[in-house]
C-alpha cells in the first residue's frame, strides 16, 4: 500500500508541474478587497486544493463523524442494572 501512495504522490506532484509549465500566463485575481496575481496554473491548482479540503471537511461532518459516534455506542457496555432493594439475586422464587 505504501509504495502506491508514494506512486499516486509523484503522479500528482507531475500534474502540478504540468500544469503549472503549461500555462505560464500572468492573471490578476480581485477578491474585492486584495488583488492577487499570479500564474495560471498556479491558481488552478491553489482552486483544485481549495475544492479538495473543503469536499474533505463536509464528508467528514456528514458521513465520518456520525459514523464514528454509532460505532461508539455500539461498542460501549451496557448498562447495568441495580437490583431493587429487597430482591435476593441469587435464589429463585
Amino acid at each position: 500500500m505504501r509504495p502506491l501512495r508514494f506512486l499516486v504522490a509523484l503522479l500528482c506532484i507531475a500534474a502540478g508541474v504540468l500544469i503549472g509549465a503549461l500555462n505560464p500566463q500572468a492573471i490578476a485575481l480581485d477578491l474585492g478587497f486584495v488583488v492577487l496575481h499570479a500564474t495560471l496554473g498556479v491558481a488552478l491548482l491553489v482552486a483544485l486544493l481549495c475544492g479538495v479540503l473543503v469536499g474533505g471537511m463536509i464528508l467528514t461532518v456528514s458521513v465520518v463523524l456520525p459514523l464514528r459516534q454509532r460505532l461508539r455506542r455500539a461498542q460501549a457496555p451496557p448498562p447495568r442494572t441495580v437490583a431493587p432493594p429487597g430482591a435476593d439475586p441469587g435464589h429463585g422464587v
